[in-house]
């Protein structure tokens, strides 16, 4: 068999050779494409495409390939839930250099399994998990979203060699064991994606990459971020309640949230910084076992909001000023409590600040419930 070769111009990609090359990979053939990291090799997800694959790449069987998508919004059809760090690390780092490996609980399991058809399930599917990667080559992405079916992408090298940056480098490995090769010329990045695994316990690297370690832990970083009026009473409150509840659903140390992964803060819409919580809304804390008296109140900025994956607003008054200070976070701004929001206690007695707090803490557990980690 001689392998075809198709030159592409990435800055003006011909449509109707993506076409050519999706109905290979969709009749069962290989084609090799290249990615922004090593040039893959496009396989359809179905049993006997895939012991071709081993074949031609030299690998044992009983190891799964990565399944690649076309568009980050397609990983919802493979993977019904998807935590907080996770969904952080899809919009920051995807399209891009970076396969994620999600774990799946039983239920989601169970439902893939249903949904799915069998080979597909079997596949992809391996011991509660599926790795996922989403490239940010227009070539790649094009041919992806073309295919009828799902499709792998290994690299395009023969096991235990080094994986094909170039054309050149495909044919020299692989010529005549492929159906066609997409030739657009060296990878941009001429490495292979960084290789996560990601889950309850956190997130922990399978394979260095393009993207470091530091970077990752950036891009993963979950923001939470509280608003009330002065950051003295209500926010803070908040903030200590919602990370106490938060440290036991991960089922860390109150100290150790910014280690694994989540920063909460609070903030006020009136512009003042610098001034502790208020006495009183320190006592009620207290009372809960949540200690604030370190706090400081600062200011609502867009920094802020930009940097918050989720904002949770004591008043509609103060979702309007968000949304004002960045219209983009719309979606993102909810009231911690409902439409009931949280009154003001400022000026009121220690009960009523005891009871604002049972509020806050009420409203907490419910949107701590909500959330997938």
């Amino acid at each position: 068999m001689e392998t075809k070769v198709i030159k592409l111009d990435a800055a003006k990609v011909d449509s109707a050779k993506i076409v050519e090359a999706a109905a290979v990979i969709d009749s069962g053939g290989l084609v090799a494409f290249p990615t922004e990291t090593v040039y893959g090799i496009g396989c359809r997800v179905t049993s006997d495409s895939l012991v071709r694959l081993d074949d031609v790449k030299g690998r044992s069987a009983d190891k799964y390939y990565t399944l690649h998508i076309g568009l980050k919004g397609d990983v919802e059809k493979y993977v019904p839930t998807v935590g907080l760090k996770a969904k952080k690390l899809i919009r920051s780092a995807w399209p891009g250099p970076l396969t994620i490996v999600f774990e799946l609980g039983k239920k989601d399991i169970d439902k893939q399994h249903k949904s799915l058809d069998e080979d597909i399930f079997r596949n992809l599917y391996r011991n509660y998990s599926i790795g996922i990667r989403c490239p940010e080559n227009l070539i790649a992405s094009m041919l992806l979203q073309q295919t009828s079916r799902p499709v792998v992408a290994p690299s395009a090298n023969i096991t235990g060699r080094p994986p094909a940056v170039k054309a050149e480098e495909v044919l020299e490995q692989l010529s005549g064991k492929i159906d066609l090769l997409l030739d657009a010329g060296p990878c941009k990045y001429m490495k292979s994606s960084t290789v996560v695994k990601i889950g309850k316990k956190g997130m922990r690297i399978l394979r260095s990459g393009v993207y470091s370690r530091a970077e990752l832990e950036t891009l993963s970083q979950v923001g939470i971020l509280f608003v009330c009026t002065g950051n003295t009473c209500r926010s803070p409150m908040a903030e200590g309640i919602f990370r106490k509840y938060l440290a036991e659903k991960l089922q860390c140390n109150v100290d150790d949230l910014d280690k694994m992964g989540y920063k909460v803060n609070s903030a006020g819409i009136i512009g003042s910084s610098g001034f502790p919580a208020s006495a009183e809304a320190v006592i009620a804390c207290a009372a809960m076992g949540v200690d604030i008296k370190a706090h400081r109140n600062k200011a609502l900025s867009n920094e802020l909001i930009k940097e918050s994956d989720i904002v949770f607003a004591m008043e509609r008054i103060h979702r309007d000023r968000v949304i004002a200070l960045e219209p983009e976070a719309a979606n993102r701004c909810l009231l911690l409590a409902g439409d009931t929001g949280v009154p003001d206690p400022i000026g009121q007695s220690q009960q009523f600040y005891n009871s604002c707090a049972k509020l806050i803490e009420g409203a907490v557990q419910i949107r701590i419930g909500e959330l997938e980690i």
